[in-house]
């Protein structure tokens, strides 16, 4: 989480909790919480392209709830 908070210039506390409240995309394997180098990529390049702010909460998943 270190590598996703320097690259985006904030602090790795500011992440996790972007990523808690569903407004930043993470991938939880194992207990722990990944940010695919792939969701950073594609929210720099619409906003690129958009020539705009994106907001990274566009990008969270929705919460289901367990199926069974």
């Amino acid at each position: 989480m270190a590598q996703v908070a320097a690259l985006l210039g904030m602090s790795p506390m500011t992440v996790y909790r972007a990523i808690a409240a569903g407004e930043f995309p993470a991938v939880r394997i194992r207990g722990r919480l990944i940010v695919p180098a792939k969701a950073i990529e594609a929210i720099a390049d619409l906003a690129v392209a958009e020539q705009t702010v994106v907001d990274a909460s566009g990008w969270a998943p929705v919460q289901h709830g367990s199926a069974g």
